[in-house]
């Protein structure tokens, strides 16, 4: 079986409202490319990649010459065929790795008639809980959707525990100041009565804030503290003043890391992305390791639509150590690509795909007309906020958004 082509389209779908986040936006929409390998024996298997609000589809066309005459199951070799780390350094491939190597799953699994989760050692468990993710929004054109005071937030909150069933809520925090946003939490907890909680402020926080505010949170139901501030030894630090166990996406993303975060904890717990860590293989990798070091494994989101979440529910499924509810901007989204539409929560849990490869298939129509948005809207920078013209974070930052603009 050898790879024949691979196509690579840009599509963009609206959110119910823009998101705000500590660095920046999304700007009402997410942009994200998906991708198509067609082999030999006309099988199609399925990729999905962001980007901060960019396409990649001429990144992916730069890897025709990589990829065509390959055999989707040599895995290992495409691996550092693609993303060698001393090659790669220059063009990081990692991300674009995962989106292929999704699609190779997808080809293996629709090759054999079984799904992708067997081909990872079978699953655990047939359906992934995952979290309500908060965000403070800004009005959509119509000039509902907002989440800017506390009493939004609550509402909010609730509402997502009604349609979802959530029974753990993430705040994505670090928008305003840290002493304004720990009287929000705290109203958000209460809402949510015994649910599980917990904040992300995409280390933006210094590490004396972070402290800070910890210790005025220990008394509630916390999941984790994600990332309080960034970097490995500001997460050792908060450890030792803050009795809530850590968390990282962002300073735990490659196995290099991994190892120093084991011989000196500094994260508790690693959310573990297929995209940033170049693929679902690397993921099942990473999640040994934790395992054997006794730290929490939970599964990030990165904007996904349905192919990247089915990848999701298939890691979530086949590892053991799956410590927390997983975390998905997936019911933010108006619509999707994939056959059937938006995949369903049924008490705050999204069944695991059980049809051959990753279990879900295109809707062609729906990826024409999402395409041709896309070619109407182009990319948005999801690193600039859109109503705050000029402006830039820093790390620790102090520039803080207005609440009560």
């Amino acid at each position: 079986m050898k790879i024949t082509d691979i196509r690579a389209t840009t599509v963009t779908i609206p959110l119910e409202a823009p998101l705000r986040h500590a660095n920046g936006c999304h700007w009402g929409r997410f942009v994200r490319t998906i991708i198509e390998i067609e082999t030999d024996d006309g099988l199609i298997g399925l990729g999905e990649m962001g980007g901060g609000g960019e396409s990649a589809q001429q990144a992916f066309a730069g890897l025709r010459p990589y990829v065509l005459g390959h055999d989707p199951a040599n895995l290992e070799e495409l691996r550092f065929k693609i993303a060698n780390p001393t090659a790669s350094l220059y063009n990081n491939r990692t991300q674009l790795l995962a989106a292929i190597e999704f699609a190779c799953l997808d080809i293996l699994g629709k090759k054999f008639n079984r799904p992708v989760h067997d081909l990872l050692g079978g699953k655990l468990r047939d359906r992934i809980p995952f979290a309500s993710y908060l965000f403070f929004r800004y009005p959509n054109s119509n000039g509902s959707g907002e989440v800017r005071t506390i009493e939004q937030l609550v509402n909010h909150a609730k509402d997502l525990k009604r349609r979802f069933g959530f029974t753990s809520h993430k705040l994505k925090a670090g928008v305003f100041a840290p002493e304004v946003e720990l009287e929000y939490f705290r109203a958000m907890a209460e809402a949510v009565g015994p649910d599980r909680v917990r904040i992300d402020p995409n280390g933006v926080w210094s590490v004396e804030q972070a402290i800070r505010f910890g210790q005025k949170i220990e008394d509630l139901n916390n999941d984790y503290f994600e990332d309080p501030a960034y970097g490995m030894d500001a997460l050792r630090r908060i450890r030792e003043f803050v009795r809530i166990p850590t968390a990282t996406n962002t300073v735990v993303v490659n196995f290099e890391q991994l190892a120093a975060n084991a011989k000196d904890v500094a994260a508790d717990v690693v959310l573990l992305d297929t995209t940033f860590w170049g693929g679902i293989r690397a993921c099942i990798k990473a999640a040994a390791v934790c395992e054997t070091f006794q730290l929490g494994v939970a599964v990030h989101s990165s904007g996904e639509l349905g192919i990247q979440l089915a990848t999701m529910l298939h890691l979530g499924a086949a590892i053991p150590n799956l410590s927390f509810a997983a975390d998905a901007h997936y019911h933010h989204l108006t619509d999707d690509i994939i056959a059937g539409g938006l995949m369903r929560y049924e008490a705050g849990c999204i069944k695991v795909p059980t049809g051959p490869g990753l279990g879900v298939t295109l809707d062609r129509e729906k990826m024409a007309k999402y395409a041709e948005l896309y070619r109407q809207l182009g990319n948005y920078p999801y690193d600039q906020d859109p109503a705050r013209p000029g402006w830039n974070p820093i790390i620790p930052n102090d520039r803080w958004a207005n609440p009560n603009p």
